[in-house]
């Protein structure tokens, strides 16, 4: 279960430093994907990308030197609060509530493994 464990928060980190990857090298695609228009100036775009990358790097560091999850987890459940309720109050195109589903998700699995190995079922 600790492999489990380790496999899913690389894979967590993975996601977030493509996403972060993109929006930074080719934030014009990554904008028009998700469903905007476009954004102007395309600094936020870029901004938005490192900010994914110091979420991917905190993930991998913060596991790799205490069997931590807590950053992760903490991440996740902002990223859902704001994304769900950006959809609530609507204007926004299709990647921000699959993504707000997609990150609880992310979270929740972690969590849920997490939990397991720490009560000792994964050793």
């Amino acid at each position: 279960m600790l492999k489990l464990e380790r496999l899913l928060v690389v894979l967590v980190a993975l996601h977030s430093a493509v996403v972060g990857g993109l929006l930074m090298v080719v934030p014009e695609f990554a904008i028009h994907f998700g469903g905007w228009g476009g954004a102007s100036p395309l600094f936020f775009a870029c901004q938005a990308g490192i900010f994914h990358l110091v979420l991917a790097a905190g993930y991998l560091i913060e596991f790799y030197l205490y069997k931590g999850i807590a950053f992760l987890v903490t991440a996740k459940a902002m990223a859902v609060i704001f994304l769900l309720t950006a959809t609530v109050l609507g204007g926004v195109p299709w990647i921000v509530p699959f993504s707000g589903v997609t990150d609880g998700l992310m979270g929740l699995v972690v969590l849920m493994v997490h939990l397991k190995v720490s009560a000792g079922e994964g050793r």
